[in-house]
């Protein structure tokens, strides 16, 4: 029997009683893995060997795993930290005191109330006795693999690839096994043959092709996985939603992502007091403050929250600082864009009826959870015409959203003290039936369109990418679409529906 050389060397390397696995025999050969297995399932199509399978799982601790194991996982440490406290510590307090750095804050956050090491609220971190990090079944997990331990907790090791910690594996063992007809095979004899695994021009000349074995091609053969770019979830969803408002009509506003605190809140009729413009939840930046205002509109925001607008109007009453809307901060709703168009200070063309747009982030120091990040896309929009009434603004959400696919959404009044009348609207996760809020939105009042000099109406909106993007590809946590959580397998399988 002729056969080609990888195949005699791997029968005679097989036995009959003991199964041997592909790296035993590549080893007893001195052949590549890849060739034995290819000489393996062409020998098993002759019937002279059996070729048995089987998948093993391992796992492997990443670079962030290893740091993880000599410094502990940051929301130990930063129990650690709290508990060591007299009382509940503020939150850059109890970062410093743990010494957290970059990402390690967002994951201590992401994971501290998770395993019930306290509580992070109102921008305190609040210690829970009762717990013990000692005991922490991730950290100890971490251990065991760096020992060599199994670690057969299914739901501990995907939680730690979730985060990053451990890669892992699986991979398909095969081995190799003689039949009684390779037996017999061997017995009678076995001759190598000369293979080549491809024609060439000198084959065909000096005739040698007539006396050499070709190579078959094994297409059932494993080859390496490889995983190839493509766009992000949320850049193709971005794309769509431009699209799609484009098509309806709206121009697109850009603007920058840090501004004056005039152009984010003040002109929105947002009191300076509102717990929003706290450093609790606005990212303010210490750079000098903006210079550059519209002097005229400067005093007219200042008059409004005085004293309101027109006869009847009444302001807040409240303390009004000129130095606190120029100061800098991280925007937290791109809605400071449509101030910038609405005012006129961009250049742009407001002469009704217009519709303007941007798909922009915005930045709020939110908990995170499953619906919440400190930096998140927002899709900002507005529409100015006359005689615009909430009958106008729900039918352009209902049209919006059927380009999606999402054919009922709910809207529930709500409060903004720059919109009257005002509501939220709410969408329902395809996979889990909850309630989700995908929106906010509202008619823009005249303390904010008077003090602006827009004399018709202006309906607006700020809509969330991300979780419209939980609707369409039915990802139950925001942290698996970006962030130090992304879940990489769900981002490269998930497909925008539309």
């Amino acid at each position: 029997m002729r056969l080609p050389q990888a195949q005699v060397a791997l029968l005679e390397a097989a036995s009959a009683t003991d199964a041997k696995t592909i790296e035993q025999l590549a080893e007893d050969t001195d052949l590549k893995p890849e060739t034995v297995t290819r000489a393996a399932f062409d020998l098993r199509d002759e019937g002279l060997v059996s070729v048995d399978e089987r998948v093993e799982e391992s796992a492997t601790l990443t670079d962030e795993g290893e740091t993880y194991l000599d410094a502990e996982l940051p929301e130990v440490r930063l129990h650690r930290a709290a508990r060591d406290a007299d009382g509940p510590l503020g939150m850059g307090e109890a970062i410093g005191a743990a010494g957290l750095e970059g990402p390690e804050v967002d994951i201590a956050l992401a994971n501290y109330a998770r395993k019930g090491y306290g509580v992070v609220d109102s921008g305190e971190v609040t210690a829970n006795e009762d717990a013990d990090p000692d005991a922490d079944e991730e950290a100890a997990a971490l251990a065991a693999l760096a020992d060599g331990d199994a670690v057969d907790d299914a739901d501990l090791l995907g939680r730690l690839e979730s985060r990053g910690l451990v890669a892992l594996d699986e991979r398909t063992v095969r081995s190799v096994t003689l039949t009684d007809d390779g037996v017999t095979a061997l017995m009678e004899g076995v001759e190598a043959a000369e293979t080549v695994d491809r024609l060439t021009p000198e084959l065909l000349t000096s005739g040698e092709w007539e006396d050499v074995e070709f190579a078959e091609y094994n297409v059932e053969a494993d080859a390496p996985a490889v995983e190839g770019g493509r766009q992000h979830v949320l850049r193709s969803m971005s794309e769509r939603v431009k699209d799609v408002l484009v098509g309806m009509g709206f121009q697109e506003m850009d603007g920058p992502h840090a501004d004056a605190d005039f152009w984010i809140n003040d002109c929105l009729f947002m009191p300076q007091d509102h717990p929003a413009r706290t450093h609790w939840d606005r990212f303010a930046l210490d750079v000098p403050p903006v210079r550059d205002l519209p002097e005229g509109l400067v005093d007219r925001v200042e008059a409004t929250h005085r004293d309101g607008i027109g006869e009847d109007g009444d302001g807040y009453h409240s303390p009004w600082s000129e130095d606190f809307a120029r100061a800098i901060a991280l925007r937290g709703h791109t809605t400071s864009l449509s101030m910038r168009y609405l005012s006129g200070y961009a250049n742009a063309d407001i002469d009704p009826p217009k519709r303007y747009f941007s798909v922009e982030k915005a930045y709020r120091n939110d908990t995170l959870d499953a619906t919440h990040l400190l930096e998140f896309y927002q899709i900002e929009g507005w529409v100015m015409a006359e005689d615009l009434s909430v009958r106008e603004l729900m039918g352009t959400f209902e049209e919006f959203y059927r380009q999606f696919g999402i054919e009922e959404i709910r809207f529930k009044p709500h409060y903004n003290p720059y919109t009257e009348p005002s509501f939220e609207l709410f969408g329902e996760h395809p996979e889990t039936g909850e309630e989700i809020e995908i929106g906010n939105s509202g008619m823009f009042r005249d303390e904010v369109l008077e003090t602006l000099g827009i004399e018709c109406d202006v309906m607006a909106w700020g809509l969330a990418l991300e979780r419209l993007a939980m609707l369409t590809t039915g990802a139950e946590d925001i942290r698996d679409l970006h962030g130090t959580l992304a879940d990489l397998e769900f981002l490269r399988n998930a497909e925008v529906t539309y």
